[in-house]
């Protein structure tokens, strides 16, 4: 414990950004026993955890914060840990890499059931942190990678808004008028081209220099820590998700089959199809069904897309330009929103609004008499009626 509490005083005295997140209100104002943050490495979660810890009105000996993955804390119990800190009249504690911890299901439970004490926690891995069971007794919260909106913000330390997709559709050449007044001399069409490349994850802002090697760094981490601790993987496996990533890289998203795509990587279709589950699991890649499985068990492809486009620019040298819009696109939305592709357009968005993606001079024809369709368009600053930039969607959240 004292231990804990000697690391506790160091890590308050980082210094932490005062940017604030898109989930962090609703952090804050978490009612919950038990609240968590759940996300891919590299998008904040220590950051935001820290952020709440010292906007607590609590007297500091009445909080604490740890992080799993010290070794101080290997073969410690989580529960025994947090039930002697609750003795001594601590009252809350923010708890990171939880996965790290052994048992933290149970541990957790323990801790609900038994400790009246307030607790925040986090993990690197989505895979872990959304067992059902253990889903019930806490609320969840998922922290994305930057949006754009977050990156100008930060790029610029500006305020900006976010908008609710039905504000966007209806309302699109208003908002475009109202932030250019805000963004003064920033070029937004460079700098959307720029944050298709880098600026996804916040580390990008504190050695831009080496952002691609981070990345890959992250992703390794991913593989070898969190995929193969959780999945008892082993390593020459775990070479062949690294494959399966950069196979996808180079693919148009629609290109491959299942069966040339596990001959390529040199797995069975059943080993690929669990492989993409966890890849999709720990958001290295978004995995889009065709509007058509809404109804049916029908044989239709499913379109494989990795989760954000920074990835692409980071695994593979040089990506189809479709591929990149697509995958920008489809990464812009939260979890609160469903998204298909779809027979007649691209995408299909809470089973209402169509969505057709291209450059500045895509037409409408692919969906014309289709209700509610929008053509979804890259290189244009501002658009009319029903077409609309796609940088603009980086402002959903």
């Amino acid at each position: 414990m004292q231990t804990a509490k000697q690391f506790y005083l160091l890590k308050l005295k980082q210094k932490l950004p005062t940017f604030k997140r898109h989930i962090y209100n609703e952090l804050k104002n978490s009612t919950a026993k038990l609240t968590a943050i759940y996300g891919s490495r590299g998008v904040g979660k220590t950051t935001i955890l820290m952020q709440l810890l010292k906007e607590n009105p609590l007297p500091k000996d009445k909080k604490l914060y740890i992080s799993c993955d010290y070794p101080i804390f290997e073969g410690i119990s989580l529960f025994e840990f947090v039930q002697e800190f609750n003795q001594k009249g601590g009252e809350a504690i923010y708890i990171d890499e939880i996965h790290e911890a052994k048992d933290f299901e149970k541990e957790l439970k323990l801790i609900y059931d038994l400790l009246d004490i307030k607790l925040y926690f986090s993990g690197s891995s989505a895979i872990a942190l959304t067992n059902p069971d253990l889903s019930r007794r806490y609320s969840m919260y998922h922290l994305k990678a930057l949006s754009f909106k977050e990156y100008l913000a930060l790029s610029y330390k500006i305020e900006l808004e976010s908008y609710s997709l039905e504000e966007l559709l209806k309302e699109h050449e208003t908002i475009v008028y109202d932030l250019m007044e805000k963004f003064s001399n920033i070029k937004v069409l460079k700098e959307f081209n720029d944050f298709l490349k880098v600026g996804a994850y916040p580390f990008y802002f504190e050695d831009k220099n080496r952002y691609i090697d981070r990345i890959n760094d992250t992703i390794d981490k991913v593989l070898y820590i969190d995929l193969a601790k959780i999945y008892s993987i082993l390593p020459d496996k775990i070479d062949t998700l690294k494959k399966l990533l950069r196979v996808l890289c180079v693919s148009k998203p629609f290109e491959y089959s299942v069966e040339k795509l596990a001959k390529d990587v040199g797995i069975t279709k059943s080993t690929l199809y669990k492989y993409l589950q966890y890849l999709h699991k720990a958001e290295l890649i978004t995995i889009v069904t065709n509007e058509a499985k809404r109804f049916a068990n029908i044989k239709k492809p499913d379109k494989l897309y990795l989760a954000n486009a920074n990835l692409l620019n980071a695994i593979c040298i040089n990506s189809d330009k479709g591929t990149i819009r697509e995958t920008f696109f489809v990464s812009s939305f939260e979890k609160k929103h469903s998204i298909y592709y779809s027979n007649r357009g691209d995408f299909l968005v809470d089973e209402k609004y169509t969505f057709e993606i291209g450059g500045k001079n895509k037409g409408f024809k692919q969906i014309q008499d289709i209700p509610n369709s929008y053509v979804v368009a890259d290189d244009i600053e501002i658009g009319s009626v029903n077409k609309i930039p796609l940088w603009l969607f980086g402002f959903l959240y």
